[in-house]
């Protein structure tokens, strides 16, 4: 089942195709609308008012806020020394180290960006697409590149 019975989806939610998404042990908040090809796993919490386009994966330990624009095939992390086994054992739940990542009110994460688990993203701030954010992005700043960096501010640009 694309959208798993734990989901908790307020009021308005639109997730465009039911059949083409993973969701499972997530809480999505109202009005917030979700393309194809998304997952969302569990403890994600997600605000009201947001967009997550298609192709985006948002891992266990992100949170966004409301009225966050995520887009298409963004991609982020949760753990910063990733490993498939431990001592030749593939790990379990109680190996990982599980990093939070937070997405501030009304920031916008560009398409083909990947966020470095641990980051905070400021309120209204903006990643350009294909950025890779391996830091904190300020509020209202304006960041891009591989690193990602500061290019500018949101409200000097009127955006």
């Amino acid at each position: 089942m694309p959208v798993a019975s734990d989901v908790i989806l307020n009021t308005g939610v639109l997730i465009y195709h039911p059949n083409l998404v993973n969701l499972y042990g997530c809480i999505v908040g109202s009005e917030t609308k979700i393309g194809a090809f998304v997952e969302i796993q569990k403890g994600v919490k997600i605000g009201r008012c947001c967009k997550i386009s298609s192709h985006s994966f948002i891992c266990e330990g992100v949170i966004i806020e409301d009225e966050v624009l995520i887009g298409h095939g963004v991609m982020f992390t949760n753990d910063l020394y990733p490993r498939a086994t431990v001592n030749g054992s593939l790990k379990t739940d109680e190996d990982w180290n599980l990093v939070e990542t937070i997405v501030k009110h009304g920031a916008s994460i560009g398409s083909n960006a990947t966020i470095r688990c641990g980051a905070v993203i400021g309120e209204h701030a903006i990643v350009g697409a294909g950025s890779v954010v391996i830091r904190d992005v300020p509020p209202y700043a304006i960041v891009a590149g591989v690193p990602s960096v500061v290019i500018g501010d949101v409200r000097e640009k009127g955006v």
